[in-house]
Formats: C-alpha cells, structure tokens, sequence
C-alpha cells in the first residue's frame, strides 16, 4: 500500500479548500492509498483574517487521520512538522497552495521533508499570483515554486505563471474536479420552503465569501435594468463578508435594486449547501478577476448552469450559449445574459449541457492524474 502525507487545510478549519482536501483524502483511500492529512493549528493571524471564523462548527470528517499541527508563522513547528513527514517516508507528499503568505511555512515543510531522498512532493496549485496583490507575492511564490517536485494546476491561466519560475518541472492542467461532498440534490421545492423563499419568483445565485474581485458590485448594478425588472427573478447573495459590507448596500440603495436581493450574508453550513444551489435556475460569478472557482463544480454536482465572466480559467469550463455564458465584465453584458436566460426559457437544455459536460471533472481523474506526474518526477 503507497502512503500519502497531503499538507492542506482540513477540519476544523471551514471552507471549500478544506473540503476539497478531505474529498480528495477519500478519494485517495479508494484507490487503495494510505492517508494522513497535517492541517494548521493557526492557517492565518486573525490580523489578516477577514471573516468571523476560520473554524467549522460542523462534527469532524469520519475515518480521515486528521493531524492538526502546522503554525503558519511559527518556524520552529515548520521545522517540527517537516522532520516528522521526514522520518515518517511517505511516497507522496501533496500539498495545496493559493497564497503567498503560506508559501515560506509550506516551501520549508517540503525542503525537510525532502532531505529523506524518498518521498515525491506535488502541488495542487489554485493561484500562484492572487487575485489581490501585494508587494513581495513573487519572491514568496518562487520559494514555494522551488521546493515542489511537480504541479497540478486546476486551470490553464496559473500553469502559464508557474512556467514563469519553472520551465521544465512536470506540470498538468486537470480543472477541479465536482463538489459532490455536500449532500444529493433535493426538489426545488424543498429547498425554496428550506430557505423560506417565494415559490412565485425564480432565483439567481452568488454564493461564496464576498470579496471585492469577485464582482457582485457588478451584479448588483447588471440589476438595475427595466427589463430584469419586468422579471420575476430575485438574486441571492449567499456568503460572508471579506470585503467592506457598508459599501455593497450603499450600492445597492442607491441602484435601488433592494426588492429584488435576498441578503444570506454570512457563512453557510455544509448542510445548507445543498438548499441554495436547488432553489437556483442559474449561478452568477461576476469575477473582475480569476484563475478558477470551486463554485462552478458546485453548481456542475447540482446540475445549474452558470454565467460568468470572460476572464482567468472561467471561460475553460462553460461552453458559452450551451451550458452557460461567458460575457464580458460589465453590468450591461450580465443583465443581457440573464434576460436571454429567463426571456428565452434556456434552462432546459442548458441543464442537458451541464449534466453532460460535468462527466468530466471526477476525483478519480485528479488521482490519475497524480500518479502520473509522480511517475514522471
């Protein structure tokens, strides 16, 4: 049996990057691996936090070996982790990077774990270069960059910034794979009656943490459009702040759009998941700026066909006027869009797309893809 050490965040910590993990450590378990994930004991300062809480409240994974030890600013528990994964020989270490600011505590982890001449190291790689930048991402990028055998990029866009620190390390595109960790689908009507909503409007979906690049200030003035007016469609902004909250409702007063915004503006539970992507006929991601988005293999497992813009690894996953639309970032393409959508009744044979199209974004293709970039370092 191969063993797997995979660096990551992971229960108790919340959130879609910690429930990527452990899907693809049951994952992994299935094809016969032997599992243990090593998550942070502290994953941000709460200085640079900006949500309420970076903890799920939520009961722990069931049969995941879950080790909660690696303090991203501490360096003595860099030293500690990355000898005990040392010592310990597992023939794949996978780690997940989307930030420089983890890249000096993983890249050290991975240098150690290194020195025992046995273990392959890989990264699952969402952003090289955030999406919010600042000043010192690069240098921090190419430690990590230097210290990783090999990459998995979930889209095209992000194996173009690695190539800039590595020309030669194996390197393979596989999108994300489908979000089917949050419970089976339930009926429209169940989930409008979960959520308390009015059967009569149909609905759209922003959902996730609320940041300034993802674009709902765009959304909410794509609203202020007469013939969305003229629609009984209402936009649900499902997720918490990470951004200025007094400016988006000052944006949406002064658009006057409030009667057509449901406000879900705090973190949803895993549970609860479910509930708004089936009371949705279509998901919005409005992003000004992007790589990739876990919310599209959300809306794929659901089986909702998404809107979004034409930038970062957006575009690689819709196929625009089948299973979606990809237009331009302006308020004005996104409301021609929904009222296409609605006006033409496209969710039918969208839905035919989406369903379709989801067949190819499987955690089992993640892990082959694995085992055959480590059959290549």
């Amino acid at each position: 049996m191969k063993n797997c050490i995979i660096i990551a965040p992971a229960y108790p910590l919340r959130g879609g990057i910690a429930s990527s993990t452990e899907r693809l450590a049951y994952e992994l378990i299935d094809h016969g691996y032997e599992v243990k994930i090593y998550t942070f004991s502290l994953q941000y300062p709460s200085i640079f936090f900006p949500g309420k809480t970076q903890y799920s409240e939520d009961p722990p994974p069931e049969g995941l070996k879950i080790k909660i030890k690696l303090n991203s600013i501490n360096p003595l528990s860099w030293w500690k982790v990355g000898n005990e994964i040392k010592k310990r020989k597992p023939d794949i270490v996978i780690t997940r990077f989307w930030i420089p600011f983890l890249a000096p505590s993983l890249g050290s982890v991975l240098r150690l774990i290194k020195g025992n001449k046995h273990s392959k190291t890989i990264a699952v790689v969402d952003n090289i270069i955030p999406h919010e930048k600042r000043f010192g991402d690069r240098v921090l990028a190419g430690y990590f960059v230097n210290s990783v055998d090999a990459f998995i990029v979930l889209s095209r866009v992000v194996g173009k910034q690695i190539r800039q620190f590595s020309k030669t390390k194996p390197l393979r595109y596989i999108p994300h794979p489908n979000y089917d960790n949050y419970g089976k689908a339930v009926s429209r009507d169940e989930a409008i009656t979960f959520l308390n909503l009015d059967p009569k409007f149909r609905y759209i979906l922003f959902f996730g943490f609320i940041r300034d690049y993802k674009g709902l200030d765009l959304l909410i003035k794509a609203l202020n459009d007469e013939r969305l007016r003229k629609l009984p469609v209402k936009l649900i902004v499902a997720g918490e702040y990470y951004a200025d909250e007094a400016k988006y409702r000052a944006l949406i007063k002064s658009e006057s759009v409030k009667n057509q915004i449901i406000l879900k503006t705090e973190f949803i539970p895993n549970e609860e998941v479910k509930y708004y992507f089936c009371a949705t006929d279509l998901v919005v991601q409005p992003y000004k700026t992007a790589t990739q988005s876990g919310i599209s293999q959300l809306a794929f497992f659901y089986d909702k066909p998404m809107l979004a813009t034409n930038v970062g690894g957006l575009p690689e996953i819709i196929d625009h006027e089948k299973s979606g639309y990809i237009v331009e970032v302006h308020p004005k393409a996104i409301s021609d869009a929904i009222v296409d959508f609605f006006q033409n009744d496209r969710k039918t044979d969208f839905v035919k797309a989406v369903i379709e199209n989801k067949k190819k974004y499987t955690w089992a293709n993640m892990v082959k893809g694995i085992e055959e970039l480590m059959a290549e370092v």
